[in-house]
């Protein structure tokens, strides 16, 4: 099935789509591929802010866009391997047992799925400026985000591949 249809399926099935992706077997290349193109969501997601805050301060909009590229294509996806093997760690410490390779990719892919509400944030922060709205849609993007990898990590647990 297609990414984009298995993002959209996430948001009503995250245990599901996660089993179904542990189903498919491990892949290393895929699991970096939905971080990176997460990653890449993102930073894209980053520009409507990045031209608000730089008509308001005078920076120049290239340099906080090369910040921000830096940040979202070699910064985060290491924090986000680190965060993966904690997790795996903790897993393992609470006697659940599972592969590596199966928290990374509950983690990535809860990361990718939950773009569409980061996208919606990048471009009300950046319509908007951060206000209300801004919050509650950061917070349906960071609510979206810890459930759909609760739901793949417990997708990964009882998955028997």
């Amino acid at each position: 099935m297609a990414v984009s249809s298995d993002i959209l399926r996430t948001w009503r099935h995250p245990r599901r789509v996660v089993a179904d992706l542990l189903d498919q077997g491990r892949r290393e290349d895929r699991a970096i591929a939905f971080l990176m193109a997460g990653c890449g969501l993102i930073f894209v997601a980053q520009w409507p802010r990045l031209a608000r805050v730089a008509h308001e301060t005078g920076d120049e909009l290239s340099k906080l866009v090369a910040y921000e590229l830096v940040a979202w294509i070699f910064f985060w996806p290491l924090v986000f391997y680190a965060v993966a093997g904690l997790s795996w760690l903790a897993l393992r410490l609470a006697k659940r047992r599972i592969p590596a390779f199966s928290a990374r990719l509950a983690l990535f892919w809860a990361f990718l799925a939950a773009t569409p509400a980061g996208l919606l944030y990048g471009l009300q922060t950046g319509l908007n400026g951060q206000g209300p709205a801004a919050h509650v849609v950061g917070a349906i993007w960071i609510a979206a985000f810890f459930w759909f990898w609760a739901q793949g990590l417990r997708a990964a647990v009882a998955h028997r591949g």
